[in-house]
């Protein structure tokens, strides 16, 4: 490898003034020796993202003597195993005349070429100078060196998720059923739903993460006052009232657009008028309490219309007229009944901690086909408070009976819960009715409740059809609230994603399973170059492993795909590939791409070490960075992937 062309002390004094300089030489160095800790804070002056098992290997390796120090140049030389990368040289050589510096013509050739950047001009590449060029001398001639070039590619300037996804730019003036929503499932538990614990954390950690529909499980407390936990099981309880404190707080820190706050009531009305209460004194105007106007509408309002606005998802009484009629009166000691089915065979298996909860009633439809035909059930009546029905104006709980009984008596500002082994039964059987169905009417699907472990179903094939509230247990790590994460990066982390034209349209006859020629794939093709700083297999007690790369496709049924590359045997400091992966998506607006870096222990063995998934339509063409997340969704900075990325519409 060539010397780099600026003399290593002239580029310690270009980042730090020259008397610091001195003084670090006189207090520290004088017998020009450094012991770690002092690697560690240069490294951090120099504004080098390090690893602190990596470089503690590295130092190791450069201390021959033992003697717990090194010297200036066995410092030089970590600092070159860090930041001088192989991959990003050779690219920086392949595109500088002289092999020593970039000059702003070539720079813009780098960035149209190369970067995909049609826009960029002789502007663009001067300010990327001023921001990443470390030496003034070639800032004053307008060059970047190759130090530049290295801050500059392992920037977030270069990163492959696009930077014009990181903020709302999505029409947010369409009515609520044209969005995906990011919903948490069971949102008071930490962990398990039978002895864990109930925590306000929950709502505050879901809330941070951008979600926009909380789960709220309400029973009768002691003194009146409502709790919250996992009925008929040993979860803790919390109080109600706490529950909504918190979520005031934490409501629109992350996103400016609605909240909706799923009731599961389960309390009697004198509490459910304390819950109204509640509601009404600790949310204030936050609260929807009334239309937009205080007219009838004809369809749900805009995400843009209710910023700021949270709503109610319950059982209510009457009509919205009826409501809009009543406003102004005093609501509290009314109530009205509502005669309900017993749970079927079915949903109790859906949920069987509620096994003895009522259904509202509806109109009896037949399942045709190779469905059979629903046995008739016992009839039960509860009690709901008028002071809490009222609260409920765009959100209205209604039972799912059957698409045809949707179609007939469903209004628009009802909402369907459906459980997921029935909501995949539905997807397979009669994806086009189901799809047609999420065109109108909000569709929330939830875990099967013999997921007593809070596990999580994959909720790609409920996105698939457009169901708008696919609820996960936020609490639990994995592959699926990876691509819930992921998905729920764009459009700013905003908990809104505007659902492709083909699931919003009410003409529609998009089916995931049987795709028509009105698909437009794209071909995608995927280099992984190089990784840098892999975590360390937690299984070795260096900063070794066998690192191995999976590309995941997540989308229809079609598109669900993935390549492996090979392993890279002791290295997760710099391991190298350069493999090419292609991949024939079908339908590119539901394609999610889920990188995962695994530790290989045996054939048939691996160790994960990192992972990151985003919409393949949010990624960024060209030489990028690819961040890695924990199981735990941790940022693992400054452990990344380097790729190229290159995709076409056919």
């Amino acid at each position: 490898m060539k010397e780099n062309t600026v003399p290593f002390f002239k580029l310690f004094l270009s980042f730090f003034p020259f008397t610091w300089f001195l003084n670090i030489i006189h207090d520290r160095f004088r017998k020009g020796k450094i012991n770690f800790e002092n690697t560690l804070e240069l490294l951090s002056k120099f504004d080098i993202p390090y690893d602190y098992v990596h470089v503690k290997h590295i130092f190791k390796a450069s201390d021959s003597l033992k003697a717990g120090t090194i010297t200036l140049e066995d410092f030089r030389g970590i600092y070159r195993t860090i930041v001088h990368r192989g991959e990003i040289q050779e690219l920086f050589k392949a595109h500088a005349p002289n092999h020593r510096t970039l000059p702003v013509p070539h720079l813009v050739e780098f960035l149209r070429n190369e970067q995909f950047q049609p826009e960029a001009n002789e502007t663009t590449a001067s300010q990327l100078i001023a921001k990443f060029e470390p030496i003034e001398e070639a800032k004053r001639n307008a060059q970047m060196t190759l130090e530049g070039f290295l801050r500059y590619m392992t920037s977030d300037d270069c990163a492959i998720f696009k930077t014009e996804h990181r903020i709302v730019y999505q029409d947010m003036t369409r009515p609520l059923s044209e969005y995906f929503i990011s919903t948490s499932h069971n949102t008071y538990l930490l962990s398990d739903q039978l002895i864990g614990p109930s925590h306000l954390w929950g709502y505050a950690s879901a809330l941070m993460k951008g979600c926009r529909c909380l789960e709220i499980d309400c029973w009768d407390g002691p003194s009146n006052d409502p709790v919250v936990y996992h009925g008929h099981t040993l979860t803790s309880k919390i109080s109600f009232k706490t529950v909504i404190q918190v979520i005031n707080k934490y409501a629109f820190l992350v996103s400016d657009y609605p909240l909706v706050l799923s009731l599961e009531n389960h309390c009697s009305p004198k509490q459910q008028e304390v819950i109204a209460d509640y509601l009404i004194n600790i949310l204030g105007d936050k609260l929807v309490v009334s239309t937009i106007d205080d007219m009838v509408p004809n369809e749900l309002p805009s995400p843009e219309a209710l910023k700021f606005k949270i709503m109610i998802k319950n059982k209510k009484l009457g009509t919205l007229e009826e409501t809009l009629e009543r406003r102004g009166t005093d609501s509290h000691g009314q109530t009205g009944e509502f005669e309900e089915e017993e749970t079927s065979d079915e949903e109790k298996d859906e949920n069987p901690a509620q096994s003895k909860l009522p259904l509202l009633k509806k109109r009896r439809t037949h399942w045709k086909g190779s469905i059979p035909p629903r046995k008739k059930q016992k009839m039960k009546k509860i009690k709901i408070a008028l002071a809490l029905s009222e609260l409920v104006i765009y959100t209205k709980a209604r039972k799912f009976v059957s698409f045809e009984d949707s179609r007939e008596n469903q209004h628009f500002f009802e909402i369907n819960s459906i459980g997921e082994l029935k909501a995949r039964k539905l997807a397979k059987l009669a994806a086009t009715e189901f799809v047609q169905h999420t065109v109108r009417f909000i569709t929330r699907i939830y875990p099967k409740g013999t997921r007593t472990n809070s596990s999580n179903y994959n909720p790609q094939e409920f996105w698939n059809v457009g169901c708008q509230m696919v609820a996960l247990n936020f609490q639990t790590a994995g592959v699926q609230m990876d691509l819930q994460n992921g998905k729920f990066l764009d459009n700013g982390g905003s908990g809104y994603v505007l659902k492709p034209e083909y699931l919003r349209n009410a003409n529609t006859k998009f089916n995931p399973y049987v795709l028509s020629a009105n698909q437009h794939p794209v071909i995608l093709t995927i280099k992984l170059i190089s990784g840098h700083q892999l975590p360390p297999s937690s299984l070795s007690r260096s900063n070794k492993a066998d690192p191995v790369v999976i590309v995941e496709i997540y989308g229809v049924p079609d598109d669900q795909t993935k390549q492996q590359s090979y392993v890279v045997k002791g290295n997760a400091l710099s391991p190298r590939w350069n493999e090419t992966f292609t991949f024939n998506i079908q339908v590119p607006e539901l394609a999610l791409v889920r990188f995962v870096v695994e530790d290989q222990l045996s054939l048939t063995s691996n160790d994960f070490l990192g992972q990151y998934t985003l919409p393949l339509l949010s990624m960024n063409k060209g030489y990028r960075k690819v961040p890695l997340f924990s199981k735990l969704g941790v940022n693992l900075h400054p452990a990344s992937l380097f790729v190229h990325i290159w995709y076409f519409t056919q």
